[in-house]
């Protein structure tokens, strides 16, 4: 790897490690320099702007989520509602231990800033993965990318409740699972033969 993208990728990892003590608004180009080991001025030789860093830094965040998913895929049975059931709890479960990361990879901002225009190509094929299998585990069902978007929605709401303290609070849950289930039962019917 050239010293260059040696040092980017630096840059890039030590923002994602500082997630996991301190929230996205502590990624200053600054203390990411600073932590890295290198001037102040450094990170804008790779990122020109702010912007452009927190964009990197989140798509770190997709592949270390997209790596997990396929790790928990190969031994997941092979029926595409328990390998939906397995991004499910997975996606939860990454919001919950990687809480300033995901809240950093679904910044408005960061979505929208175009700066690192590979952020759309790291989202999109998990999306495209979990439309694929609500096709094929309700095929005669609403179209599948509307089911899939429906899934994830309630999804990103379980796990932001949840690490919000809202859900426990309102139901006395010790465990999201119960709200995950109810999710997929919502949107994909209950388990059996469709």
């Amino acid at each position: 790897m050239p010293p260059d993208d040696a040092l980017r990728d630096r840059l890039v990892r030590v923002g994602a490690e500082l997630l996991r003590t301190e929230s996205p608004g502590s990624l200053s180009l600054r203390e990411i320099a600073r932590r890295a080991g290198v001037s102040h001025g450094a990170p804008r030789r790779y990122f020109p702007t702010h912007l452009s860093l927190l964009s990197a830094i989140a798509r770190s965040g997709f592949a270390d989520f997209s790596e997990q998913v396929t790790a928990a895929l190969r031994v997941s049975p092979e029926d595409p509602r328990s390998k939906i059931k397995t991004i499910a709890f997975l996606y939860v479960r990454f919001a919950a231990t990687n809480r300033s990361m995901f809240e950093l990879m679904f910044r408005h901002d960061v979505l929208s800033s175009g700066g690192e225009l590979g952020l759309r190509d790291a989202s999109l094929p998990l999306f495209r993965l979990l439309t694929d299998l609500v096709a094929a585990a309700r095929p005669a069902r609403t179209a599948p990318q509307v089911t899939a978007a429906a899934i994830w929605a309630a999804l990103h709401g379980t796990a932001q409740l949840w690490n919000w303290g809202s859900l426990a609070l309102a139901t006395d849950a010790t465990d999201p699972s119960p709200f995950i289930d109810a999710t997929l039962i919502a949107h994909l019917g209950p388990e059996g033969p469709p």
